[in-house]
């Protein structure tokens, strides 16, 4: 009985664990974004995007098995240095974590030209771009 009881505790604590999400990551930065893409990009592992979402951790649509919650927010701006200089090398690189739909939709509306935050919200992000809805939690 103990052994069972030890086995499913292990598959319980597996599947929580299994899904890697957002949270923790929603102001963005300059550190670690690109790692956990590539992370997760290797791992096939599903990755949640949730809740608030600004800046670099917008990154994160790249993942390959990557979905958004509907009430998530998605912030988009130009990238920039340490001293807050617009930078094209960054944003391009930026840009291509996104679907050409994004992409283009960022581009054309000059999200990427300026430093100020261009909220999206997660049902847009679904239902306009293209992007895979979160299945429910159980």
């Amino acid at each position: 009985m103990k052994i069972l009881v030890t086995i499913v505790c292990l598959l319980a604590s597996s599947a929580a664990m299994a899904a890697g999400s957002s949270v923790g990551y929603g102001m963005g930065g300059f550190e670690g974004f690109d790692e956990k893409v590539a992370e997760y990009n290797r791992s096939g592992e599903l990755f949640r995007i949730q809740g608030h979402c600004q800046s670099a951790c917008t990154k994160f649509l790249g993942i390959r098995n990557v979905c958004v919650e509907r009430s998530a927010k998605l912030l988009f701006h130009a990238s920039h240095d340490r001293q807050r200089n617009i930078s094209e090398h960054w944003t391009a690189h930026t840009l291509s974590h996104y679907n050409p739909r994004l992409r283009d939709y960022l581009v054309a509306n000059h999200y990427v030209d300026t430093l100020a935050f261009h909220t999206i919200s997660g049902s847009d992000i679904i239902d306009k771009f293209g992007y895979r809805e979160c299945p429910k939690k159980s």
